[in-house]
């Protein structure tokens, strides 16, 4: 089954310009990714009390903090790091927390079928072309009973830059990312069973606009798409944008909303 998201030109970003990206944020990510711990440990939460691995993979780890929450959550198991950005992983490895850091793409992994009870997927998965590629991947690797816990961006994210933008130019300045329903179909065709699947907005807040930009900046998270605009963003643009975004401004700051999606999906027997 192909994804709607290729067919219908969604146009999400080249895998190597985004591993090129992250693996250059690598040093200053964790300073600034405070809802992508609060997005990891909501996921952590919903996974099975019940499950027992023996083996889990912690797929598109980053910096590796929650390859060492999985290893504190399941001493017993052994687990494995993958991610596609190189830098994400030399920076990851020296931490500890996995046995193995492999470099792969989550839409053709490089391991055997079979293999793990657990693949964690936090805030990864978005920036897959074909996501029924990766449930295909997940189900191929996963052994019976096994389990897919993950967390994406859905459409609505970071609305309030995006449609400030509009304002000023109408040209992609903010990541696509897919619709809920298309997640819930993916899923619901994919030979995994869902357990859980909802979609929860997460709100921060900033004192200013270039707070916020420093800050998607920081974690490799900036404008990655294909048709973004090329060169340095003018004076009398970037004053449009301020004005623009000062119309959402509420007494806590400036908002930016994330739709976040968590899933938990189980590997028939």
């Amino acid at each position: 089954m192909t994804d709607l998201c290729a067919v219908r030109g969604l146009g999400l970003p080249d895998k190597q310009q985004v591993a090129a990206s992250f693996s250059k944020a690598a040093g200053s990510y964790d300073s600034v990714a405070d809802l992508q711990r609060a997005v990891g440990q909501h996921l952590l939460r919903g996974i099975p009390q019940a499950l027992t691995p023996a083996q889990w993979l912690d797929l598109g780890c980053g910096t590796g903090y929650f390859s060492r929450a999985l290893a504190q959550c399941f001493p017993a198991a052994q687990g494995m790091a993958l991610d596609i950005a190189q830098g994400m992983l030399r920076h990851a490895q020296p931490q500890g927390g996995a046995a193995h850091f492999v470099a792969g793409d989550a839409e053709n992994l490089p391991l055997h079928g079979g293999r793990f009870d657990l693949l964690f997927s936090s805030l990864a998965v978005q920036w897959c072309g074909n996501f029924a590629a990766v449930l295909s991947e997940a189900r191929r690797v996963l052994r019976p009973g096994g389990v897919f816990a993950f967390s994406s961006l859905c459409v609505g994210t970071l609305h309030e830059l995006r449609s400030s933008w509009q304002q000023v130019d109408g040209q992609v300045h903010v990541n696509r990312f897919r619709e809920q329903h298309d997640y819930q179909r993916l899923c619901d065709a994919s030979g995994l069973r869902i357990r859980s699947l909802e979609v929860l907005p997460h709100v921060l807040h900033y004192p200013d606009v270039r707070s916020l930009t420093h800050e998607l900046k920081a974690l490799g998270a900036h404008n990655l798409n294909p048709g973004r605009p090329t060169g340095l963003t003018g004076r009398q643009r970037m004053q449009g944008l301020l004005q623009a975004y000062e119309a959402f401004r509420q007494p806590q700051g400036l908002p930016a909303t994330y739709q976040v999606l968590y899933a938990v999906l189980e590997n028939q027997p």
